[in-house]
């Protein structure tokens, strides 16, 4: 089993700043690499980025190079997202996954095995 507890969401002002982290424990040597996704209602999950847990090599999705920055703790098991000037349209749920293969997609929700269960983020205008 493992678990992944996401915290750190909110209400923010277009064009401030928030930190999400993601705990996880339990089975954890399985972890290749790790992702943050966001949802909005009526909308499919979207890859935000990911890293490598090994080497630290990172992916964003276009809309939040430059503003976005993934990290890891591999000694406390925490990734994170420093999220910087925030705009209204990153408002959704953002969950945190675990990839447990190299070999899977790591753009697609469908190559990670573990989720979290989502912090909101809200970004007024």
């Amino acid at each position: 089993q493992v678990q992944l507890v996401e915290s750190g969401g909110g209400l923010v002002q277009d064009g401030g700043s928030l930190t999400l982290s993601c705990t996880v424990s339990g089975r954890t040597l399985g972890t290749r690499a790790m992702g943050w996704f966001r949802q909005v209602p009526g909308k499919e999950r979207e890859f935000v980025a990911t890293i490598n847990w090994t080497s630290g090599g990172t992916d964003y999705v276009d809309s939040v190079k430059g503003r976005f920055t993934i990290s890891r703790d591999k000694a406390e098991n925490t990734l994170y997202l420093q999220m910087n000037s925030l705009k209204p349209e990153d408002t959704a749920v953002y969950y945190c996954a675990v990839r447990t293969s190299l070999y899977s997609n790591a753009r697609s929700p469908n190559g990670y095995a573990h989720w979290g269960q989502g912090t909101q983020v809200t970004v007024s205008s």
